[in-house]
């Protein structure tokens, strides 16, 4: 089965824990394109594409479901996607966009802590 690897390659490419890898199969975020004849989970760049993609989102607080709707959303061609599609990924976009600044002020603030430590040890 060329094209295809294992659960272990695909933890290491991605930084995730083998126990995460697998929870996202169970909750059906993302399911291996293939078994081995040994059982083996087997993956191939698509599905390694769309962990990662997860990943992206994981920082952002997104719920399981979100996530769901929101990779099968991406992964539709966009000539494909209906007005109601369309527009579900813009309101998204809006989302991922206050989350983000959300995100900055918080590490804005964590850096400022950050300066006030190193003060104190100048």
């Amino acid at each position: 089965m060329s094209g295809h690897v294992q659960i272990g390659e695909v933890a290491e490419r991605t930084g995730l824990s083998l126990r995460t890898i697998r929870y996202y199969e169970e909750v059906g975020l993302v399911v291996p394109s293939a078994r081995s004849q040994g059982g083996f989970r087997l993956y191939t760049e698509p599905d390694i594409e769309r962990l990662q993609v997860i990943m992206r989102m994981k920082p952002l607080g997104f719920q399981l479901e979100e996530m769901r709707e929101l990779v099968e959303l991406l992964e539709l061609p966009a000539g494909e996607l209906s007005q109601q599609q369309r527009h579900r990924l813009a309101q998204l976009h809006e989302e991922v966009q206050q989350r983000c600044e959300k995100l900055r002020s918080r590490l804005r603030t964590a850096e400022e802590f950050a300066a006030t430590l190193r003060q104190r040890l100048d």
